[in-house]
C-alpha cells in the first residue's frame, strides 16, 4: 500500500525536481497545495536544519501523514557566507532572482577567481506521525561566475559555476543537475532513510 509524503513547498520548479528524484519509491507525492495545507511560519531558526524542521513541524499539525521540508540556499565565502539562510528572501522575498544574481555579481566584481568560492547547501526534515524527526544535509561546491550564464534551474542557478563541468548549473540538463545538485544529495540521502523505517515498521505506525 502507497504510504502519502507530503513535502511542504508550494515551489513547481522545486517540487519537479523532488518527484524525479524519489521517482521508484512506494509513496503517493504530494505537494504542499495538493495536500490542502496553508503555512504561514516565521523561519527564524540559524540554521537550514532548523528552519527546515519548522516547516516539516508547522505542516506535520495539520497532517497524519509523514512530511518532508526543506530550507536551501547560496553561501559565498567572500561575503560572510551571504546570502546564506536568507537566500530567499535576499532582497526581498518578492525581489526576482535576477536583480539578486546581479546585485551578488557586483558585490563580487573584481575578486579573484580563488576567492569566489562557494556552496548550495540543502537540509531536508521529515517528521513521521509518531513524532519522529530527522534531517540529512546536501552540499555541492563551485563558484561564483562573472555572469549570469544558462536557462536551465532557478534561482542562483544562472550564477554559480562548477569548474569541474566548465559550467553553471543553469547549464546543465535537468538529469545532470539531479545527479550533482544539492538537493539531489540531500533528498538521495533522506531516501534512504525513509526506505530503511519503511521496512523496519508498518504502514501503519508510519502513516496513520
Amino acid at each position: 500500500m502507497e504510504k502519502t509524503v507530503i513535502f511542504a513547498t508550494g515551489n513547481q520548479g522545486k517540487m519537479r525536481e523532488i518527484r524525479q528524484i524519489l521517482a521508484g519509491m512506494d509513496i503517493k507525492l504530494l505537494s504542499m497545495k495538493e495536500a490542502g495545507i496553508v503555512l504561514d511560519v516565521a523561519e527564524d531558526g540559524t540554521t537550514f536544519e532548523e528552519n527546515a524542521m519548522i516547516k516539516a513541524r508547522a505542516a506535520a499539525k495539520q497532517t497524519g501523514h509523514i512530511v518532508l521540508a526543506d530550507d536551501s540556499g547560496l553561501e559565498i565565502d567572500y561575503l560572510n557566507k551571504e546570502p546564506g539562510i536568507f537566500s530567499a528572501r535576499y532582497l526581498g522575498e518578492d525581489t526576482s532572482y535576477d536583480i539578486k544574481n546581479a546585485e551578488l555579481l557586483k558585490r563580487m566584481e573584481g575578486v579573484e577567481e580563488d576567492k569566489r568560492t562557494a556552496r548550495f547547501v540543502c537540509a531536508i526534515a521529515a517528521v513521521l506521525p509518531d513524532g519522529e524527526s530527522f534531517t540529512t544535509r546536501g552540499v555541492v561546491e563551485g563558484r561564483i561566475g562573472y555572469a549570469m550564464q544558462g536557462e536551465n534551474g532557478f534561482g542562483y542557478d544562472p550564477i554559480f559555476y562548477l569548474p569541474e563541468r566548465g559550467c553553471t548549473t543553469a547549464q546543465l540538463s535537468e538529469e545532470e543537475k539531479n545527479v550533482i545538485s544539492h538537493r539531489g544529495r540531500a533528498l538521495k540521502a533522506m531516501r534512504e532513510e525513509l526506505e530503511k523505517r519503511m521496512q523496519q515498521v508498518s504502514y501503519e505506525d508510519l502513516d496513520r
